[in-house]
């Protein structure tokens, strides 16, 4: 069920916000000891929020789509009803209490249901390690398999059933890869679109809080209530936000839609059905009337060092006095990754930042010419943990990180399944001009009318669901 047919299932009385929430609570009992993706479920909070939204109902208050639907936020995010953990034993334990994240707040008074707090790499950064106590999150799709990171377990939650939507974070792919490797659609939108008050930070110039959900329409009725200035964040931007359900009509007659070859078609890393089953997303487009022509990404690679080098920086700049006196409390991955920032210069972030604006200006020339650009979310499906390693990850083309650079909005749109077993989803990634969400989600949502790949169930999920 999407968050769209759960709102009219509410509003036509075929189900209650309290019985979709135990619903939630039964599959996380049943599920969630195998796929490792909560740190804190509240049941108790829960089923209150609930039993709210559907009173709020009854007494014929409708605050929008998202009263009464249940959700979950990754555990970076400050909550009243749960801790913040950051997935690490180092962030203090009194961080975030007695407060909402702005964005919490938000989704909060238009009824949502907060399920508890998502599985994350530890502060949203390196990989699991399993010398610590925390959860280690498995793809629902194969467990020995990746669910990517770092927003890991909101995308296993998402694609699994356990909540009909989440909160991610993106600093260079943290909402786009556990969307991609997970079977979701996963929105990054413009930097300094959604405040990030109440999120421990990893760049500081790069984060952005996004949604996580099984559609593109349901990211959009999601970012309409995020999205928006707050002055307790200067970094977020005083625009107007459309309604960017309003152009959800199936239509991209006319749109234009750029395909980035070099570099992100032209990889002989990129995995050939990943790379097939994108351009037949294209094709789709072409039919329904888009129209499709090549475009050329400069300087793409050298974007996603940038990108690097800066989150690098920053997280460290941040983590800095903690990896002094409490290196060995972080976990392995976590600590190679942060104490990298050692590597770079004052001036190797100069220059990066330097980059950037030429980045940013050579990509709004070519959204003069296009609505979208598309590329692969990631260079294949989800790989094996026990392949996975820093140093591979470091070398492997990057598809992502570019966007964050330009704080460009992304969207990670699910396009179908690998033959043969196991059976994983692969995605293609939509991008937009600054502040332009709206075509995004436009294009993601009319391919989605005509295709299914996004309410696929994972291999693990699938006889509870339909149970």
């Amino acid at each position: 069920m999407t968050v769209k047919d759960a709102a009219a299932a509410l509003r036509a009385g075929e189900t209650t916000s309290v019985e979709l929430t135990k619903t939630m609570l039964a599959r996380i009992a049943a599920l969630d000891p195998t796929l490792g993706a909560f740190i804190t479920v509240t049941p108790e909070a829960a089923m209150a929020e609930a039993e709210a939204a559907d009173a709020m109902f009854a007494k014929g208050i409708d605050k929008g789509p998202l009263q009464g639907i249940p959700f979950a936020a990754k555990d970076i995010i400050a909550t009243k009803t749960a801790p913040t953990t950051a997935n690490s034993v180092v962030l203090d334990p009194a961080w975030g209490d007695g407060y909402d994240a702005t964005v919490i707040e938000k989704l909060r008074d238009a009824g949502m249901v907060l399920l508890g707090k998502a599985v994350l790499s530890e502060f949203a950064n390196g990989a699991p390690d399993p010398e610590k106590s925390f959860p280690i999150p498995h793809n629902p799709w194969d467990l020995p398999r990746s669910a990517s990171g770092s927003s890991s377990g909101t995308g296993i939650i998402v694609s699994s059933g356990m909540a009909l939507a989440g909160l991610g974070t993106d600093t260079g792919g943290s909402t786009r890869g556990p969307s991609s490797f997970n079977g979701a659609t996963g929105m990054k939108q413009t930097y300094g679109r959604v405040s990030k008050f109440g999120c421990v930070p990893l760049g500081y110039s790069l984060d952005g809080i996004n949604p996580i959900a099984r559609s593109a329409y349901d990211c959009a009725l999601m970012l309409n209530v995020m999205a928006g200035y707050d002055p307790r964040d200067p970094t977020t931007v005083d625009v107007p936000v459309p309604d960017y359900t309003a152009k959800l009509t199936g239509d991209v007659k006319g749109l234009k839609i750029g395909v980035a070859t070099k570099y992100f078609f032209d990889r002989p890393e990129l995995d050939p059905e990943t790379k097939a089953a994108v351009l037949a997303a294209v094709k789709v487009l072409e039919e329904m009337g888009a129209i499709v022509s090549e475009v050329e990404v400069p300087y793409a690679d050298e974007a996603r060092t940038a990108n690097t080098i800066i989150m690098t920086g920053e997280s460290y700049s941040y983590h800095r006095p903690d990896l002094i006196t409490r290196y060995g409390d972080y976990g392995r991955f976590t600590a190679e990754s942060l104490t990298r920032g050692l590597n770079y210069s004052a001036a190797d972030y100069v220059q990066a930042q330097r980059f950037r604006s030429f980045f940013r200006a050579a990509m709004a020339k070519i959204f003069e010419g296009v609505d979208v650009v598309v590329t692969p979310t990631s260079i294949g499906p989800a790989n094996l943990r026990s392949d996975m390693t820093p140093e591979k990850q470091a070398l492997q083309p990057g598809f992502t990180g570019q966007w964050n650079l330009a704080g460009l909005p992304a969207m990670a749109v699910p396009v179908g399944l690998t033959a043969g077993s196991p059976t994983l989803p692969l995605s293609m990634q939509l991008i937009g001009a600054a502040f332009d969400e709206a075509t995004v989600f436009q294009v993601g949502d009319a391919y989605q009318r005509v295709t299914d790949h996004h309410l696929q169930i994972p291999t693990h999920a699938r006889a509870v669901v339909t149970a």
